[in-house]
């Protein structure tokens, strides 16, 4: 567990030098990855540029929980016993124990969310357009990129089956297995799913999709992404197509993405939290947000190390990059 602080010295509302009260954010972030960690930076960054500097008018306690289902709980509930001023809750294992443990207490604490891919599902929020008292935040997931993300494969692509591994134990995970297999209606595709629990799960599911899938896909699963590196490798030393859910994950190796960057989402949260911590606004007065600027991303370099020929109409489809 990763856990850090500053001290401050300025005050909450941006005014320089009025000298009133000094704001406590709690970062609960449930693994530490790329996309993670920028969301967390551009969180920073927004409140930042709203007034809020570090060790002058705000502190950061920052807990990781490292993909330990178990550890969430125990830094939700740190969190709510040291009273901070407002949680960020990044990813949606923290983000559900955060919320439990608000609720549990019945303290009055701003949880702001982001990564996370369906809200409504994870018992956050009862609708987008209808967040609770002290719950709100962004998704991480378009509403277009897994449709596009299939229709890509479907239509691009000689592959009939796509082999996904995802964490059943988060809820994530499972919207967008769910969101997947309702994309491929209509289709000759297949899913071909398998299971883990932990990191340490990952290596052997992704090699028994080999030969029972002609692609791979990984989503925003926190648990598999913390992995990518291993399904990267059985990719390209199989010669399988691994198709991914977010940039950061092509940027790492996988073949492509349609996707956003979670430095920006992580921005649009901490502009949410700046209001709310300057006191103009309550968490109901702001809606769920969707990431903006979908785009399709192609790794050149996984595309030959995966043996995939890129053909000439993608150059006005995708974005590519070495």
């Amino acid at each position: 567990m990763l856990i850090s602080g500053c001290g401050t010295t300025d005050d909450a509302t941006g005014d320089e030098g009025s000298g009133e009260k000094k704001v406590t954010v709690a970062i609960n972030q449930f693994v530490e990855h790329p996309s993670l960690d920028e969301a967390t930076e551009g969180f920073k960054k927004a409140l930042e540029e709203k007034g809020f500097v570090e060790g002058e008018n705000i502190t950061y306690i920052i807990d990781s929980a490292q993909a330990d289902m178990n550890n969430i709980h125990t830094i939700a509930k740190k969190h709510v016993s040291e009273g901070v001023d407002l949680i960020f809750a990044n990813a949606t294992p923290s983000a559900q124990a955060s919320v439990q443990a608000i609720t549990k207490e019945n303290a009055e604490i701003p949880v702001i969310f982001t990564s996370v891919t369906d809200p409504v599902g994870a018992g956050l929020v009862e609708a987008m357009d209808k967040p609770s008292e002290w719950v709100t935040g962004t998704s991480d997931t378009h509403p277009d990129a897994i449709p596009n993300t299939i229709q890509f494969i479907d239509e691009q692509t000689d592959a009939k089956k796509i082999g996904v591994l995802y964490n059943p134990g988060e809820q994530n995970s499972v919207s967008q297995l769910e969101t997947v297999k309702k994309a491929i209606e209509g289709t000759d595709l297949q899913v071909v799913e398998k299971s883990v629990s932990t990191t340490a799960d990952v290596k052997q599911a992704a090699e028994s999709l080999v030969g029972e899938a002609d692609v791979f896909y990984i989503n925003t699963d926190n648990t598999v992404v913390s992995a990518l590196e291993t399904v990267i490798k059985i990719a390209q030393d199989e010669g399988i197509p691994l198709f991914s859910g977010d940039l950061d994950s092509v940027e790492r190796g996988t073949l492509a993405a349609y996707g956003f960057d979670y430095g920006d989402l992580g921005y649009e949260t901490g502009l949410i939290a700046a209001e709310i911590l300057k006191g103009n606004k309550k968490p109901s007065d702001f809606e769920v947000q969707y990431p903006q600027n979908l785009k399709l991303v192609i790794n050149k370099k996984a595309a030959e190390a995966m043996g995939v020929e890129l053909k000439s109409e993608w150059e006005a489809m995708a974005e590519y990059i070495e």
